[in-house]
């Protein structure tokens, strides 16, 4: 009884695998199975941020001094989760599968990493939920592939997929989603992986629809910046110039990484030790700067509309930077992008300290785009997804900013899984 089962399903998957007969149009089964990653993607995605909302609005009571006991007790749950459940590994391990592990990413990653950002970044660190979104849909697509019986690059082109749903889920944004999926995996300047580019749009775009229905997200921009009136070509090179500002903002904030890297590193300790401490620290940066707690999805529109002074936006910059710096290496899980544009928000503001002249816009998204560009190395995607989340409906400026810091970036990329192995 159980063979005659396992023919029928069988020849079930094998009718799934052919071409729709007599039909006319670029449709395939694969579609649908495309849509319902999507779909899945964009419900997980949603019931996940619920919960992040939930938790740091039950954590944010906490204020002043409290902080500090409050993020170290985040960072010791969460380096407990990782120590008993497992580690749950960082983009690097993403990137790695997808390209040496034949696209296979595990679900038995995705307790640990679940719980663990969601005890640091609803507890304020200095990292985004885009990572364990990522990893989360990426190993649902995997699964998904599993289950059809798919291998190779159909199975790999699956899980990035997942990747791009979760990505986009977040930033409402498919196609700069499904750029980034495919350019985070980049090796020196050729996209890889191209022909997931498609499967990636279309699970996008459902997985969009599912989370803005569930989160009631809007059309609009994320971030409050005031309408670009495009002044000359001068605008371009402006581009450039704050660029290459920013490029050398990336640079420390890389160099940065590797000092704590070594700091955290110098003498084997245990995880739950070693995220204790980032927890101290980082509760101390942020009780005397309390702007700086949190990965700053909504503390980028208070930078845009406070009139903060010059040097506190110094000193804003310096201790964002560090305080990233922190949570990526005390062992801290969540993503990075956002925090970056919120140090290039910062940097853009102070710039306009001293050229107040050029448009405040056109300064700071330069600056977001150049600083994420040269660390993740994702010039295309950045450039789309700072058109969707600012508003900012000239694309050429940014494009030029993306690539001036992503020419402009360390030989060594900061990502070390982006380094061509053979």
């Amino acid at each position: 009884m159980k063979i005659h089962r396992k023919k029928k399903i069988i020849k079930y998957l094998n009718i799934l695998d052919q071409p729709i007969k007599f039909n006319p149009f670029v449709f395939s089964w694969s579609f649908l199975l495309w849509a319902v990653l999507g779909l899945i993607g964009g419900i997980t995605a949603g019931i996940y941020w619920i919960v992040l909302e939930f938790l740091t609005h039950q954590v944010a009571f906490f204020e002043g001094w409290q902080v500090i006991p409050v993020m170290a007790i985040g960072g010791l749950l969460a380096g407990l989760v990782i120590h008993f459940i497992g580690d749950p590994g960082e983009i690097q391990l993403i990137v790695n599968n997808i390209r040496f592990n034949k696209g296979k990413l595990n679900p038995k990653n995705n307790p640990s990493m679940i719980l663990s950002s969601f005890f640091c970044i609803a507890s304020g660190g200095s990292l985004g939920p885009e990572a364990p979104l990522v990893q989360v849909t990426g190993s649902i697509g995997t699964w998904l592939g599993k289950i059809f019986r798919l291998k190779g690059e159909a199975l790999r082109s699956l899980s990035i997929a997942g990747m791009a749903s979760g990505f986009t889920a977040l930033f409402g944004a498919p196609l700069g989603g499904s750029l980034f999926a495919l350019e985070i995996l980049h090796y020196k300047h050729a996209v890889e992986y191209y022909r997931a580019i498609i499967p990636a749009l279309v699970a996008s775009s459902f997985s969009y629809i599912v989370f803005a229905l569930i989160v009631h997200l809007g059309l609009g921009p994320t971030w409050n910046l005031s309408a670009y009136e495009y002044s000359g070509i001068f605008d371009f090179g402006y581009a450039v110039l704050f660029a290459i500002i920013a490029t050398a903002i990336g640079w420390t904030f890389i160099y940065c990484v590797k000092f704590f890297k070594i700091v955290f590193e110098k003498r084997p300790i245990p995880i739950y030790i070693k995220t204790l401490i980032g927890g101290l620290l980082l509760g101390v940066i942020a009780y005397y700067i309390p702007i700086t707690r949190y990965f700053g999805h909504h503390e980028i529109n208070e930078l845009i509309t406070e009139q903060f002074p010059l040097k506190l936006l110094f000193v804003i910059l310096i201790f964002k930077i560090i305080a990233i710096a922190i949570t990526v290496t005390s062992g801290w899980r969540g993503g990075f992008i956002i925090p970056l544009f919120f140090v290039g928000t910062t940097l853009g503001l102070i710039i306009h300290h001293f050229i107040p002249s050029v448009s405040l816009t056109l300064t700071i998204v330069s600056c977001m785009a150049a600083i994420n560009a040269c660390v993740t190395r994702t010039p295309m995607s950045t450039t789309i997804l700072l058109t969707t989340l600012t508003g900012f409906g000239h694309l050429i400026p940014i494009l030029f900013a993306s690539l001036t810091g992503y020419f402009l970036a360390p030989k060594i990329p900061f990502i070390s899984a982006q380094k061509h192995q053979d």
